[in-house]
């Protein structure tokens, strides 16, 4: 879907598209910064889910800043092997 109407993502495709000039892109084609985007969301909800299971196997209901850090690890290595496989 463009940019009219309603979507289900949470990230807006406006900072993507400056992200992505700001590091040498002059132009930025709206397909390039919907694929950032969706890639963005998707590993944001993967580190999502894995630092609430942390929180809840440590027991506790707040994920906190090191939950995030681990699972931003463990959420690489996963991709990193699938990649490698």
């Amino acid at each position: 879907m463009g940019r009219r109407g309603k979507t289900s993502h949470e990230i807006p495709l406006a900072p993507l598209e400056r992200i992505l000039r700001q590091e040498g892109g002059y132009r930025v084609s709206e397909e390039a910064a919907e694929k950032l985007r969706d890639i963005v969301e998707n590993l944001a909800r993967e580190i999502a889910k894995v630092s609430a299971d942390m929180s809840r196997h440590a027991g506790r209901r707040t994920i906190k800043a090191e939950d995030v850090e681990v699972a931003l690890k463990v959420v690489l290595s996963r991709a990193a092997g699938s990649l490698a496989a």
